[in-house]
């Protein structure tokens, strides 16, 4: 068994301020007016769709008028000292990766949407003393996002949002008025979606691997879920996985509800999970048996995970990394489900295929993915599983990845379409379904059943 190195059970203790500082925020009224951002994860990623304003004093319900507020945002990069003084370190080590710039804007106006009285979480109440301010977001809307891709690095990172919000109008109060607020001091961000993963890291044979988790209640055994992230969410953060493809809706209680809860694992890669021992995507791993340790050393952890009900899935450079566990250990787990996975075909021997036809696997690309052309990676995968025999794989290839939520349309009316790499948007929707037995069954539904 590997060496632990640290373990955070709090939910909320970590990654609080400011995207990655480690401090819990004080709650308590001051005599400076204050903000905090609220962070939640929609299917294209990290998205600040509303600020909880301290306005200072009690206001009714219906007191404040759509336009009493402006909000600007500035985003940066480096955040704090501390990544300032990593930024330089890193340019030590590599000339090219101080050299990251923000795409999309980097400050501007924040369109407003809604505006209402709130307690300090942000619910709304008929009289508070906050003021809960919402605010455009979009896949396309980048002022609004907390996230930022690096070319260069090729991974998502945190950025400083900083928030200016600016009185326009006077607001009546219980007692007086509020006038001229012009707030700039955050009291910290709150993120429901990513805080109800715990974070952890465990050390195998020199590789520290990161990793979020979520538990289940009850003490009833419970199936564990592992999911591997994509190539832009490596490093030593466990929330840039949740964060930046909705591998949050894992412990969702809608998709909850399939498994009667379940546990979720979702490890972190500190470069790329394709990062092999001859080259990238070469069909090895560095990481593959520190990652194998770490899913053992998980469930030996919590005595009530059902060791018959083990699913792994990935997407991506995580799908490249699921293809290589259920080829090297396909007697470990009770299914898999690969997604637009990278690992080509070309790669895999037919005694590979021998191993993998007796598990329960579950494909899902879209037609339009450019990055791993379907038709050098999972097609003849699949194909060649079920011309060895295979009596339990799926395939679910969709024309394209779109907008399912009737929120964002292009400009002729049409769903808002999306890179067609991320069909991991399908999974996590759990629109994916096939015909089995004579009945529709979706993803999740056929995951749930799967025993060893």
């Amino acid at each position: 068994m590997g060496k632990r190195v640290w373990k955070i059970f709090g939910l909320a203790a970590v990654f609080v301020l400011g995207f990655g500082v480690a401090a819990a925020p004080s709650l308590a009224h001051s005599t400076v007016a204050t903000y905090r951002t609220v962070t939640e994860v929609h299917d294209w990623g990290a998205a600040i769709p509303r600020i909880i304003v301290d306005l200072g004093k009690e206001v009714k319900a219906d007191a404040i008028a759509m336009d009493a507020f402006k909000v600007y945002v500035k985003r940066s990069i480096p955040r704090t000292p501390a990544d300032r003084q990593a930024a330089d370190l890193y340019k030590k080590l590599s000339p090219n990766v101080n050299d990251t710039k923000i795409l999309g804007d980097t400050e501007g106006y924040r369109e407003i949407t809604g505006i209402y009285v709130a307690d300090k979480s942000g619910k709304a109440v008929q009289q508070g003393r906050y003021a809960v301010i919402e605010m455009e977001i979009g896949p396309d809307i980048t002022l609004g996002s907390p996230l930022n891709f690096d070319v260069k690095t090729m991974r998502n990172n945190w950025v400083q949002c900083d928030y200016t919000i600016i009185q326009e109008k006077d607001v009546p109060a219980v007692k007086g008025k509020i006038t001229g607020l012009k707030v700039t001091k955050t009291a910290g961000n709150i993120r429901p979606d990513i805080d109800m993963f715990r974070f952890g890291a465990a050390e195998h044979d020199g590789i520290t691997l990161h990793y979020a988790s979520y538990e289940p209640e009850g003490s009833a055994k419970h199936p564990l879920i592992i999911w591997l992230h994509g190539m832009g969410e490596g490093g030593t953060d466990p929330a840039i996985p949740i964060a930046a493809n909705k591998a949050n809706r894992f412990a969702d209680p809608v998709l909850q509800a399939y498994f009667g809860g379940a546990y979720v694992l979702v490890p972190q890669s500190p470069t790329f999970w394709m990062d092999g021992f001859q080259g990238f995507g070469d069909g090895t791993s560095k990481y593959e048996a520190s990652l194998m340790e770490l899913i053992k050393e998980y469930v030996a952890e919590h005595k009530n995970i059902d060791e018959d009900r083990i699913y792994i899935g990935g997407d991506s450079n995580g799908g490249y990394m699921t293809m290589l566990m259920i080829r090297d250990y396909p007697d470990y787990f009770a299914a898999a489900f690969p997604t637009c996975e990278a690992l080509k075909d070309s790669l895999i021997r037919d005694k590979d295929i021998a191993a993998m036809k007796k598990l329960p696997i579950w494909f899902t690309a879209a037609k339009t993915d450019q990055v791993v052309p379907p038709a050098e990676y999972v097609v003849p995968t699949y194909q060649r599983l079920l011309a060895a025999g295979a009596k339990n794989v799926h395939f679910s290839f969709f024309d394209d990845v779109h907008d399912m939520t009737g929120l964002y349309k292009k400009d002729d009316g049409t769903p808002f379409e999306y890179n067609g790499h991320w069909s991991w948007i399908h999974v996590y929707n759990n629109t994916c379904a096939s015909m089995i037995d004579g009945k529709l069954v979706t993803l999740m539904e056929w995951l749930a059943a799967q025993h060893k």
